[in-house]
């Protein structure tokens, strides 16, 4: 199992960033995908995830309205648009991935078997 993440890096505040993960090594349709991240000193929090195979969703309160997760299953890939950015958000955002994980449990890390390397996103004010 293998996630690479992409397009992080520095923006200004209101600006907008698309982070991409590209996964291989098993059934996109039968794994739950989520975003992560950890700011400095900080424990690492959930962000989003999406279904695989349903394409459901959910989203923590802080980024409602904001991000988007997305998925491209002919590709493998899911992805994470980040509009209206504050430097609150900054931090390294990693991909994760669980086999069949419940909607309930999607935005807790120690959920997640499968981790990418993460992609730093810094905003500044």
């Amino acid at each position: 199992v293998q996630l690479v993440e992409s397009g992080g890096g520095l923006v200004q505040a209101g600006g907008s960033l698309r982070l991409s993960c590209v996964t291989s090594g098993f059934t996109f349709e039968d794994y739950t995908l989520g975003w992560f991240r950890q700011a400095p000193g900080k424990e690492r929090e959930g962000v989003s995830c999406i279904s695989g195979g349903d394409g459901w969703t959910s989203y923590v309160d802080p980024v409602k309205g904001r991000f988007t997760i997305s998925s491209d299953n002919g590709k493998n890939t899911v992805y994470l648009q980040m509009n209206g950015l504050k430097p609150d958000d900054t931090a390294v955002y990693y991909c994760a991935a669980q086999y069949r994980l419940a909607l309930q449990a999607c935005q807790f890390p120690i959920e997640y078997d499968y981790w990418g390397q993460g992609t730093q996103v810094t905003v500044s004010s």
